[in-house]
């Protein structure tokens, strides 16, 4: 008998629902009130959301993101900068203590993302783990220059044709592991780097640049539409086999509700925006 998680499908909500829920999910498995649960979620209005650690107002431009009219939340995970927009974004909640879990974040990150490979490989794609090899590949995770996620693979995250198609970031709270990211069925990079701050235009068609050598989204790796349906379909059955379980199909209780009512405050507040 294989164990039993939990599967939510929120489909499409504004970004501090979106946020509020993982935190929610995240309370309720570290109290016992829910076993490991896997949820896959979308965003309206397409959102920007920002690390823990970022520094809002240094690298966002908020008049942008205003004017068009994107949603914007601040992220307890860190990593940087992600447009979501056309994806299917995903997180999985699991206590640390989980035998399934290694202690390091690294390995545990493989071990997660082990889901996110089977559902590349369900749609045809030869998805490989990412292992940055060399000093420069390794430094330029720590480069501050870049605030955009997706310019450069860290730790086990997903690559095609040596190019990141998976953005994750992780963190720990509670005894509970959380575990989310971006499978993005396709990206407007000029769109996305207009909403950051850039020093000069030279420095961002640089990064620009780097980041069309560096990311790559399903629209263009096939000229099959994929839609966000099979994309559902396709990580299900890769979580359920890369993690060796069974996924329960689980609605939004009563329960979950009041727990997102609680701190879904949190996200919608300036406070928390601009705590950096």
């Amino acid at each position: 008998m294989t164990e039993e998680w939990l599967f939510i499908n929120t489909h499409q909500h504004d970004p501090y629902y979106n946020m509020a829920m993982d935190e929610a999910l995240l309370n309720l498995v570290s109290s016992g009130d829910l076993p490991p649960v896997i949820r896959f979620y979308g965003w309206d209005p397409k959102t920007l959301s920002i690390g823990y650690f970022q520094k809002l107002e240094q690298e966002i431009d908020l008049k942008k993101v205003k004017e068009g009219g994107y949603g914007l939340v601040r992220r307890a995970t860190g990593g940087r900068g992600v447009l979501h927009d056309k994806e299917l974004t995903y997180s999985v909640i699991v206590p640390e203590s989980h035998p399934k879990m290694p202690e390091s974040v690294t390995a545990a990150y493989k071990v997660i993302s082990t889901g996110l490979l089977e559902g590349f490989r369900n749609l045809g794609f030869d998805a490989q783990f990412s292992v940055p090899k060399s000093k420069e590949d390794r430094a330029r995770l720590k480069d501050p220059r870049s605030s955009v996620c997706f310019d450069a693979s860290s730790w086990y995250e997903l690559v095609v044709e040596n190019k990141k198609i998976a953005g994750s970031a992780q963190t720990r709270q509670k005894g509970v592991i959380l575990q989310h990211g971006s499978i993005l069925q396709s990206i407007d990079v000029d769109e996305l780097f207009d909403l950051f701050i850039f020093s000069s235009d030279r420095l961002k068609e640089r990064m620009k640049r780097t980041f069309y050598s560096k990311a790559v989204s399903i629209a263009d790796l096939t000229d099959e539409t994929i839609t966000i349906e099979m994309m559902e379909n396709a990580f299900y059955k890769g979580f359920e086999k890369g993690l060796n379980i069974t996924l329960k199909p689980f609605e939004v209780n009563d329960l979950i509700e009041s727990e997102l009512k609680i701190v879904i405050e949190k996200y919608k507040s300036e406070e928390w925006l601009y705590r950096r």
